[in-house]
């Protein structure tokens, strides 16, 4: 059931000779990507993404759902890119912030968890700040 959920083949018994086998000893196993879920089984964390508040217009480029849960994995750029597309602005107008400081896009989720809320309850609280359109 444990190898069926995840699109593989049992491999053969310890003690048995397998064909299949690779120089190291350890059988080989096929893999059906079409019957997995790569990020499924993956560590997820609980973000809360709010509207860092500025003086003016404070119910423009509000999300309604504020909570989201993704993978470890996933690096600030992407939720840049998914917080673009449920505001519908470009990605440079659009920064994601952790104390009033702006976050590389190459920080996964985990990095962040662990260096700077290691310890606190979930959701991990973020900012994000809108940049206006120039005309």
């Amino acid at each position: 059931e444990f190898y069926q959920s995840r699109g593989l083949e049992r491999g053969s018994q310890a003690g048995h000779e397998d064909p299949a086998s690779d120089r190291v000893g350890l059988p080989y196993t096929t893999f059906d990507h079409s019957r997995a879920h790569y990020y499924r089984f993956d560590e997820h964390v609980m973000l809360c993404l709010e509207k860092q508040s500025s003086g003016k217009e404070k119910s423009k480029h509000v999300l309604q759902q504020k909570y989201v849960r993704c993978s470890v994995r996933a690096q600030i750029r992407h939720l840049r890119r998914v917080l673009c597309c449920r505001l519908e602005l470009a990605l440079q107008y659009v920064q994601i912030l952790f104390d009033n400081e702006v976050l590389p896009d190459h920080l996964t989720l985990k990095q962040l968890w662990l260096t700077r809320w290691f310890g606190k309850p979930a959701p991990l609280h973020l900012n994000y700040s809108v940049k206006e359109k120039r005309r």
